[in-house]
């Protein structure tokens, strides 16, 4: 237990707080920084100020690995307690205020970002005093973040399989199609079997990614295994590698939005696709929500008829083959 002379509130920063409580979170200083925005001795010189402050070590570290002591884990439970009770302070303030002012944390998978800053843009345009911050990163991340509570919303390409204390509500289709280039010998053809893409090289995302686990798992239950060419980190390089016909890849078709009609990508029309999957907007179950992210859940629901015409006119420019008469 902490000393009870100490007086804390006098030589601790929130700052300080925030640093140890984003190291014990992702056991790592670097993470931290890197996830902070600061510099790796910034946050080191942080920690000290606050280890000398306590007067005990907070972090032991081990090999490469970083490991919270006695001290450490008793302060992070204090730390949490703290930002929990400033958390729900600032919703009441937000409430208080309505939606003439307030802050919007929305942390969503990659995918996401094809339409995610369009969709809070039209949010802000309605409620000019608004301000939102959008962190981007794969669905395994987001995840974490979602159990650590670290944003108000997350926008989530599936319903995770798993057991979390979360609630997620579904507002737009996001269809995933097998893409190709134009002049792939396929992209022409209609009701392609499945078993026709076995010896097709495939391009697929990095090990965390929800479509390839999706992908995979749909392969896998009719006994197939792509094969796979390379594993790209976004979903930009897997476009770029299809120009250069470097195989085929599952696709969102939100992230080909911006492809016209004389792009080089084609959709295949293959059996059992698309496959049709829903965007849900989750947070954590229990989290009280400020009338901001109220608002927002709402204005997502509206914008549900504007992302379905968009996915419609997608599918109609990169559709090469000839429908049926």
């Amino acid at each position: 237990m902490f000393d009870p002379m100490l007086n804390l509130a006098r030589h601790v920063s929130l700052r300080q707080l925030q640093v140890f409580e984003a190291i014990a979170r992702l056991k790592s200083f670097t993470k931290a920084a890197d996830e902070l925005y600061l510099t790796q001795p910034t946050v080191s010189t942080q920690i000290k100020r606050l280890t000398d402050v306590i007067g005990l070590p907070l972090f032991e570290q081990i090999g490469r690995q970083v490991y919270l002591t006695e001290t450490g884990r008793e302060l992070e439970t204090a730390v949490k307690d703290i930002f929990g009770v400033l958390d729900r302070f600032e919703m009441k303030v937000a409430d208080l205020k309505g939606l003439k002012r307030g802050y919007l944390k929305l942390c969503v998978i990659t995918t996401a970002k094809y339409f995610a800053p369009e969709v809070l843009g039209r949010f802000c345009q309605r409620h000019q005093g608004v301000d939102v911050a959008l962190k981007v990163t794969n669905r395994d991340s987001v995840l974490e973040r979602l159990i650590a509570n670290k944003d108000d919303l997350y926008i989530l390409g599936q319903n995770p399989e798993r057991d979390l204390e979360m609630i997620a509500t579904p507002f737009a289709p996001n269809p995933l199609h097998v893409i190709a280039h134009r002049e792939h010998p396929l992209a022409h053809e209609r009701d392609i079997p499945i078993e026709r893409l076995a010896d097709e090289y495939f391009i697929m995302r990095e090990p965390g990614s929800g479509i390839r686990d999706y992908v995979l798992k749909t392969f896998g239950e009719v006994g197939l295994k792509p094969r796979v060419r390379m594993e790209l980190g976004s979903n930009e390089a897997i476009k770029h590698a299809i120009y250069g016909q470097l195989g085929l890849s599952v696709l969102s078709l939100h992230t080909l939005a911006q492809e016209a009609e004389s792009s080089e990508l084609a959709i295949l029309d293959v059996q059992g696709f698309p496959l049709e999957r829903q965007w849900y907007v989750a947070h954590a179950k229990g989290k009280e929500l400020s009338v901001v992210a109220d608002a927002f859940i709402d204005f997502l629901g509206e914008e549900s008829g504007r992302l379905c015409r968009q996915l419609d006119e997608t599918r109609a420019r990169l559709t090469r083959f000839q429908p049926p008469t």
